[in-house]
């Protein structure tokens, strides 16, 4: 570890309740967006129907019930735990997702509603009295606190939510406070306790380090350091070599790929600045998202 103080925990009991509220806002937005949609076999994504997808997001909210201290219990999809251990960023459409849309095959956009609501129920009911800031083992050896875990189904809400509207022509939004909280609750809570194997891939080993501090309106400023291959997140010293301005709703959507850097950038959504900015393109290659 350098001689820069670590990041603090962003878990706070204020922000446990606020993912907690997004959840079941977001949830029930979703679930009421399916239910609408008046033919669930158009296309929501390059790959997968209106129905795929909302069978997607209810399979991970439905397996996300087995939380905290259930976490050792049977998931009720449970062809997807072998592909837990060895999940990465590159290999989870070819691995986890696929087995569990097989293993999971209702389609019927009133029963997938029913199911995500009772599963968002049942998360909430089960963790009421449990530590967010409790850590579980997450996808390939991965660490996120059980905070982590609710802003992660929240983020599959808003990003495939988003993918359903735009395949219907139905509205959505992503607020930037709940996106905000994936940010500091899944990003920079997995970065402070351990990513895994979920980044990894074959390419060799980038040697030296890249710093690039994050700054927006709804969140906390921290650096994130990629130092030959490990990352680990920080409080801001001044030195960073990337300094990134952004609205988390536009950050989270360039991650996922449903928006280009290029287009992301010209809208002014997320700035970058700093001594080094020609470092970020490396850096982002590293910190990228399925």
């Amino acid at each position: 570890m350098s001689a820069r103080t670590a990041a603090a925990t962003r878990v706070t009991q204020e922000k446990w309740t606020s993912v907690r509220t997004a959840v079941s806002d977001c949830g029930e937005r979703f679930a009421a967006l399916i239910e609408s949609t008046p033919d669930p076999s158009v296309s929501a994504t390059g790959h997968w129907s209106v129905a795929e997808t909302a069978a997607h997001v209810t399979g991970i909210a439905w397996n996300y019930t087995v939380l905290g201290s259930a976490a050792a219990g049977p998931l009720p999809i449970p062809e997807v735990r072998r592909h837990m251990p060895t999940a990465t960023v590159d290999n989870i459409h070819a691995g986890l997702n696929p087995t569990q849309l097989r293993a999971y095959r209702e389609r019927d956009p009133a029963r997938l509603a029913a199911r995500l609501r009772s599963s968002v129920r049942e998360m909430l009911t089960r963790t009421a009295d449990e530590d967010p800031g409790g850590t579980v083992e997450w996808l390939g050896g991965s660490r996120l606190p059980l905070a982590g875990v609710f802003a992660h189904l929240m983020n599959e809400l808003h990003i495939h939510g988003r993918d359903i509207a735009c395949g219907t022509g139905a509205p959505w939004r992503i607020p930037d406070d709940e996106a905000g909280l994936f940010f500091e609750l899944f990003l920079v809570e997995i970065i402070r306790n351990g990513t895994g194997v979920l980044l990894h891939d074959d390419r060799p080993v980038r040697r030296g380090s890249i710093a690039v501090e994050f700054r927006s309106a709804h969140t906390v400023p921290v650096t994130f350091v990629l130092d030959t291959g490990v990352f680990r997140a920080e409080e801001p010293s001044g030195r960073a070599d990337v300094r990134i301005r952004f609205r988390p709703a536009a950050l989270n959507l360039m991650l996922f790929h449903r928006t280009s850097v290029t287009r992301t950038a010209l809208s002014g959504a997320v700035v970058a600045s700093g001594r080094r900015p020609w470092l970020l393109p490396a850096f982002l290659r590293e910190i990228r998202m399925p």
